[in-house]
């Protein structure tokens, strides 16, 4: 077995300002099992950026999605979705406008 492949984590370029200007981090696997262990990893590094997509409660804000390899977590264990070396969390803000 190979070392472990960090977990990339995309979000869109409106929230680039909170994830230190870049819009693509990587996370070290090492004891992250779910998709919520990848959110406290980046709350530490961005504390601003946790704020903007999950509630008081941890849970996700409801205009906030969030893929695992182009699964939606609503659609799988939501926060609780497991998560693997190498993995892509991909998490979008959506926009109203008219």
């Amino acid at each position: 077995m190979g070392d472990p492949r960090p977990i990339s984590v995309v979000i869109p370029s409106l929230l680039a300002e909170h994830f230190g200007g870049r819009t693509t981090d990587s996370i070290e696997p090492d004891g992250i099992s779910d998709v919520r262990g990848v959110f406290d990893r980046l709350a530490q590094r961005y504390p601003v950026l946790d704020r903007r997509i999950r509630d008081d409660r941890g849970a996700l804000r409801r205009y906030v999605n969030c893929y695992v390899n182009g699964d939606d977590v609503r659609f799988l264990a939501g926060l609780a979705s497991a998560v693997r070396d190498g993995d892509e969390i991909l998490i979008i803000q959506s926009v109203a406008g008219g």
